[in-house]
């Protein structure tokens, strides 16, 4: 498992967001409350941080915004549905592609009875 610790810290700060929060708020309010989280246990990141994309060394009008990005080599990508989609994961593995990171995480705040964590590596 690569980034073992890091990503043990991640989810730690996740379960923690879920357990005050539940499953009934829009993604924004977690997203806001993941940020304290990670605040406290000094956990780095960088929030909605835009990502060219670019079409044989052209960059395109388009932006990807991530929610976060951890540790400078981590996506936390953040939902709040019913239920995750392929949309949802196409999404996390461009933001994998165009930032070259080996993990992502797709985080669901809208299961129950526990918050949903799927895992992408290269």
């Amino acid at each position: 498992m690569i980034y073992k610790d890091e990503v043990y810290a991640i989810q730690g700060a996740i379960f923690d967001v879920y357990k005050e929060m539940g499953n009934l708020w829009q993604e924004e309010v977690y997203q806001q409350c993941l940020e304290i989280e990670f605040s406290k246990r000094s956990i780095p990141y960088e929030a909605q941080q835009p990502l060219r994309i670019f079409y044989k060394d052209e960059p395109i009008e388009k932006v990807y915004i991530p929610d976060l990005w951890c540790y400078g080599k981590i996506i936390v990508e953040l939902k709040a549905v019913t239920k995750l989609a392929d949309e949802h994961r196409r999404q996390i593995l461009n933001y994998l592609r165009i930032t070259k990171s080996r993990l992502g995480l797709l985080v669901n705040f809208g299961s129950y009875p526990r918050v949903e964590i799927e895992r992408f590596a290269f």
